[in-house]
């Protein structure tokens, strides 16, 4: 049985998710921007560009009008920053969260 060398940071970044979506509404926006900050502090000591790139667009984005729905529009890309294995991912990724955005 092949071992998942991500799990452990999968499943932190899942829990992290799961308590922003459960907190939703009660969460100011420099609080989803300080948990979306720490998600990109995880992904990028160990190496997730993709989803460094994610969380910082989103971080970013949680300060914004709107971001409430910014946010659960970021969130459906995580599954793809996590598989990603190329720095090109994070593009590709960007771009198309910016061309569900807009």
């Amino acid at each position: 049985m092949a071992v998942d060398p991500l799990k452990t940071i999968r499943n932190e970044v899942g829990l992290r998710l799961a308590e922003i979506r459960q907190r939703g509404a009660r969460l100011s926006p420099l609080d989803l921007y300080a948990r979306m900050d720490a998600i990109r502090q995880l992904a990028a000591a160990h190496g997730l560009a993709a989803l460094e790139g994610l969380a910082r667009n989103t971080a970013q984005r949680a300060l914004l009008p709107g971001h409430r729905v910014t946010m659960l529009s970021c969130f459906e890309h995580v599954d793809e920053a996590l598989d990603s294995h190329s720095e090109n991912d994070r593009t590709t990724i960007l771009a198309a969260l910016a061309v569900r955005l807009h």
